[in-house]
């Protein structure tokens, strides 16, 4: 009996064992695969929260060529080619203009049997795929243009609201490089979750496209843009004046703390060239887009450019400071005569003094204010000039401006 019951209790404690093994086997597998899914679960929300960034482009403002401004809808496939042509002969290739952008207009009213988007065989008879294999071929990239409602905003063409996925894949198919996404003829959504939509589209589509958002700044995508875009238009559409340009570089400005490499605020392109506004005007034009980081796509007819404009678009000095890998937003540091300014690599500093009165300014202004401490010496740059002050400058900084002017300098302390 007593031989028996030992017999039962050992087997007894052997189950109990077992069964305590198993629970605690159990339990850390449970730990451990809670520890593994919420591992998942973080990497996976951390690709969600980036995902819409992971095309790599961007680390600099865009620069190259856009239709609207200068053609409107009168485009085809002839223009674009000989923009594309006249960016190499010209030399701004080589200084970083590497976009053609085709913007509104250049597709048929109505998608085809299975609801792609078509180009207009009157205008772009080879068909946008050959457009890029040209554009390409000279060493460049393709832009092109869409909306995120129901029709573009000439109603000439098809929106891709609702279509984003099919048109994402139309575009990389033919060999796009950028899309320029407008907001004409919407569903009354927000942009905030219509553009998204586009931005997941073109992640899938298979090749990396740049993802200019054209929101006119209606709802702040300075705000919410640089996890849907690579930049966001922070005003309304520019025009060839003088008053215009001084009005989208302020709205811009107010959202210079957003910008950064990989998104860009954007004021709209360029009007140097169009001929409505002085060339001094046009020099004012250019470096506030360039201090202020903004993308660089010309908008005039790249085709017949004056010296007076291939001097300006083709300041190489002035680019720099456009692409300078630090990627600061210019910033007024004063506005009773205006002086903008942003810290660059290399401990250096970009300076702008605009006048943009009637009458002449004389300005001065303390070092201090671009974050130099006082005492030290300067190195000063004129950029426009192409000249080194021969003094270098301590403590202050002077100009004289006639209207309508400015002056861009390159500073660097050197003790």
């Amino acid at each position: 009996m007593g031989t028996r019951t030992e017999g039962l209790l050992g087997k007894l404690i052997c189950v109990l064992l077992s069964c305590l093994m198993v629970m605690a086997a159990a339990s850390s597998r449970a730990t451990i695969m809670g520890k593994v899914s919420n591992t998942k679960f973080h990497h996976h929300s951390e690709r969600l929260r980036r995902n819409l960034l992971a095309n790599g482009l961007g680390k600099t403002p865009p620069m190259g060529w856009n239709s609207w401004n200068h053609f409107w809808c009168d485009i085809n496939e002839d223009i674009v080619k000989a923009a594309a042509d006249a960016l190499v002969s010209s030399g701004l290739s080589k200084l970083g203009y590497e976009y053609v952008n085709i913007d509104d207009c250049w597709g048929e009213q109505v998608r085809d049997e299975n609801g792609n988007l078509q180009a207009k065989n009157a205008t772009f008879p080879s068909g946008i795929k050959a457009l890029a294999d040209y554009v390409h071929s000279q060493g460049l990239k393709l832009g092109i243009y869409s909306s995120a409602g129901y029709y573009t905003c000439s109603k000439q063409m098809p929106g891709s609201l609702g279509y984003e996925e099919q048109d994402a894949k139309t575009f990389a198919s033919w060999g796009v490089d950028y899309l320029k996404y407008d907001n004409c003829y919407t569903d009354g959504s927000k942009p905030m979750d219509r553009y998204p939509i586009m931005t997941r589209a073109l992640m899938k589509a298979g090749r990396p496209i740049y993802y200019s958002l054209c929101e006119w700044g209606d709802m702040h995508p300075a705000l919410w843009g640089f996890q849907v875009g690579n930049s966001w238009r922070t005003t309304g559409d520019i025009t060839d004046t003088f008053e215009s340009v001084m009005s989208r570089a302020d709205a811009n400005e107010v959202y210079a703390d957003y910008a950064r490499p990989g998104g860009w605020n954007d004021p709209d392109m360029l009007e140097v060239g169009n001929g409505g506004m002085t060339k001094n005007e046009y020099i004012i034009h250019f470096s506030l887009w360039a201090i202020s980081k903004a993308p660089l796509l010309l908008g005039c007819d790249v085709r017949n450019l004056t010296k007076d404009t291939m001097d300006i678009i083709g300041n190489k000095e002035v680019i720099a400071i456009n692409q300078d890998p630090l990627g600061v937003q210019a910033k007024k540091v004063r506005t009773d005569v205006e002086i903008w300014t942003a810290p660059l690599s290399g401990y250096r500093f970009a300076v702008l003094i605009v006048n943009r009165d009637q009458w002449p300014a004389n300005v001065t202004t303390h070092l201090e204010d671009f974050g130099i401490p006082p005492k030290t010496s300067v190195t000063a740059r004129d950029l426009w000039e192409h000249k080194t002050l021969e003094t270098p400058l301590v403590g202050n900084l002077s100009a004289n401006l006639d209207p309508h002017t400015c002056k861009m300098y390159l500073l660097q302390p050197i003790s």
